[in-house]
């Protein structure tokens, strides 16, 4: 689980049909909802709020044949979520989408990064915070 975009690297977004695309941020939180077995947790876990959480997997299970992400009300265990079998496999065949791409386009990560300056700890956001003030 990962809060905010900290990962060097490629960043994959892979579009599958008009306005149903699917990203780094949706997978993370199907893998957060696996790890945790909650909606709620697992945005919580990412520095997101449960509506906003909730809201992204209401709107990737309606983009799939089937549901992603299964809930469960109440009880004595207090309800909870669970990936589906197909929520799974989303989440794994975009993991390996990522992997693959990070392969190919490794030549060209390292020529940029050689291309960055040298006494840059920040990287790019800190010449454009700078820039603003």
């Amino acid at each position: 689980m990962k809060a905010g975009n900290k990962t060097l690297g490629p960043r994959l977004r892979v579009v599958l049909d008009t306005n149903v695309a699917i990203g780094p941020g949706q997978v993370d939180l199907l893998e957060a909802i696996a790890e945790t077995g909650s909606i709620s947790k697992a945005g919580r876990s990412m520095n997101m709020s449960y509506r906003r959480a909730w809201l992204l997997v209401q709107r990737m299970n309606s983009h799939f044949a089937e549901p992603l992400v299964e809930t469960a009300k109440g009880g004595n265990s207090g309800g909870g979520a669970r990936l589906t079998a197909l929520g799974q496999d989303i989440a794994s065949c975009y993991r390996q989408m990522e992997a693959r791409a990070a392969d190919v386009l490794a030549p060209e990560m390292e020529r940029l990064r050689g291309l960055l300056a040298t006494d840059s700890e920040g990287g790019a956001d800190d010449q454009e915070d700078s820039a603003v003030s």
